[in-house]
């Protein structure tokens, strides 16, 4: 008998030592793989957080399983509580993940509300501002047409002809007060007088203004018209370089065309020589 076959014997009997210890070592059913690894994710989830109670059951159920794999290996009764324990886990799992998207859903929803109150409470705010506005600009506009009447009265008491027609307030200025004969310069004595009425309009702020030039009937027609026209442009120009917005102001010259007395007679044409000026209340 050669070396060889004095040591297949011992051979045979070390692999066999090794299969049986190999054999002896049971290795866990795939059920309870499953249901351990369910657990992991459910722990490492939000389930502590969210839904602790029936993460603690899941565990109480995997522990269950385990003994039960210590005592009796892979035995059905192992897998089927593993299998118990794997679902209660992902129970946990899935619960959490639900309260958890409801939380968000109420967080969100509590922003959009709080979003809309704040919306809310800003058009309220703004609303109410916009009536204080309304209001301060009603007293201001009620308080500058007061200031208007006073001064209108104030004209009328100085001599200056005021009166009221549908077509606005008409101020009537003699044309010998305002300019030499012939001529479409404003005389020094006609700005103090211009002056008052320009104090008079300042607060006309809504009101057109068109002033109006005329002339008795002496004079060519060509004449005439061109000289009111100058004449009308010289008070308007001044009433604007007394702060009242020019876009508000016209001027248009009519010559002899809209006598308001007899041109026969020197009172007449004396009338008939004059500067109105037409506010037109209610206008943009």
């Amino acid at each position: 008998m050669n070396a060889m076959n004095v040591h297949r014997p011992a051979a045979l009997l070390l692999l066999s030592c090794l299969a049986s210890l190999g054999c002896g070592t049971t290795q866990p059913p795939r059920e309870l793989l499953d249901a351990r690894a369910a657990y992991q994710s459910a722990q490492n989830g939000r389930a502590p957080e969210l839904n602790p109670a029936s993460l603690h059951v899941a565990k109480q159920q995997l522990d269950k399983a385990e003994r039960a794999f210590e005592d009796d290996g892979r035995s059905q009764r192992v897998k089927d509580l593993a299998y118990v324990a794997q679902r209660k886990a992902q129970i946990a799992g899935v619960e959490s993940e639900t309260a958890y998207k409801q939380k968000q859903l109420e967080e969100s929803q509590s922003q959009r509300d709080q979003l809309l109150r704040e919306q809310a409470e800003q058009k309220r705010a703004a609303l109410e501002q916009t009536k204080d506005q309304l209001v301060q600009e009603r007293a201001a506009r009620k308080a500058a047409e007061e200031r208007a009447r006073q001064a209108l009265q104030k004209l009328a008491a100085a001599d200056t002809k005021v009166r009221e027609e549908p077509r606005g307030t008409i101020i009537t200025l003699p044309g010998t007060v305002l300019f030499r004969s012939g001529e479409a310069q404003l005389q020094p004595t006609a700005q103090s007088k211009l002056m008052e009425v320009a104090t008079a309009l300042k607060d006309q702020d809504n009101a057109q203004i068109e002033v109006e030039g005329h002339t008795d009937s002496q004079g060519g027609y060509e004449l005439n018209m061109e000289l009111s026209k100058r004449r009308a442009q010289a008070v308007a120009d001044y009433l604007a370089s007394q702060g009242i917005a020019r876009d508000h102001i016209t001027a248009n010259g009519y010559g002899s065309t809209q006598p308001v007395a007899d041109n026969s007679t020197p009172a007449g044409r004396a009338d008939n020589r004059r500067v109105e000026i037409i506010v037109k209340h209610g206008s943009t």
